[in-house]
């Protein structure tokens, strides 16, 4: 059985009541609580004024963790490869066209149209960063945060370079509601990178394995209250690098994807 390795050099997490890596770690770790009142979305800093106001909960999300974790990896964000991966998009936007397409579709938003397609935050993204590296969007339901794990890990050590990693979800809202359950919002990224650099934080050695996937256990309350969110599966992951000096930790991240946590080397 085959296991390779991909270090985390630059890590972004938020939710409402925990907006920010330094604050989502300390929570997690026990050493810190939940924003009290929650913040309001975050505002990506790479888009203009007018277009920020603008861009749906999902283009936000997605925007604000990648710049966060790009910052922190030292990477230039302007030829790094991307993967954006969510369970489903911007779900209130997609209500919006259901709604007016089957009752006013000449009075359709142009703006929502464009926003509506799941590639929306990887196109943002790659247009306000000048980037013209890959970009992949890719959804995979209860498994989209280990797909598109497995997709930037692979494009990391196949091409020898960092990867970015963006997973987002956002509530769902209207008739969509009542058959796909998401609460909340909650988006991380992180930078991966095929070799251990000054700013790595943690290492994963990855096995491709058989059979069914084992759930995850969240160890922390502050986790535990963001479970109702699409990428929840996130969570376990977000976990492990928040203790990330602790012993070495196992991962089942979906039905062929395991990870074990290779801790963070003293100084």
């Amino acid at each position: 059985m085959t296991t390779l390795r991909v270090f985390v050099d630059g890590v972004a997490f938020w939710s409402p009541t925990l907006p920010g890596w330094p604050i989502a770690r300390a929570a997690i770790r026990g050493e810190g609580g939940l924003a009290d009142p929650p913040a309001k979305r975050p505002a990506p800093e790479i888009l203009a004024p007018a277009e920020r106001r603008r861009a749906p909960d999902s283009v936000a999300l997605a925007l604000a963790v990648a710049a966060a974790a790009v910052r922190e990896s030292g990477c230039e964000p302007s030829n790094l490869p991307s993967v954006f991966t969510s369970a489903h998009g911007d779900l209130a936007v997609n209500d919006y066209m259901c709604t007016i397409l089957a009752s006013q579709p000449e009075l359709i938003s142009p703006t929502r149209f464009h926003n509506s397609v799941h590639n929306a935050s990887a196109g943002y993204w790659t247009i306000g960063t000048g980037c013209m590296a890959a970009s992949t969007a890719l959804t995979a339901f209860e498994h989209s945060f280990a797909a598109g794990f497995l997709e930037a890990a692979t494009q990391c050590l196949a091409d020898g370079g960092p990867v970015l990693l963006v997973a987002f979800d956002v509530q769902s809202v209207g008739a969509l509601a009542t058959v796909t359950k998401s609460d909340g919002l909650l988006a991380a990224a992180f930078v991966l990178a095929p070799e251990r650099g000054q700013r790595t934080q943690a290492a994963f050695d990855l096995t491709l394995v058989a059979g069914a996937a084992a759930a995850v256990p969240l160890r922390s309350d502050a986790a535990r209250t963001l479970r109702h969110n699409a990428m929840a599966d996130v969570l376990p992951f977000v976990e492990a690098l928040a203790f990330a000096s602790s012993d070495p930790l196992e991962l089942q991240l979906s039905r062929s994807l395991a990870l074990r946590l290779a801790p963070r080397p003293a100084a």
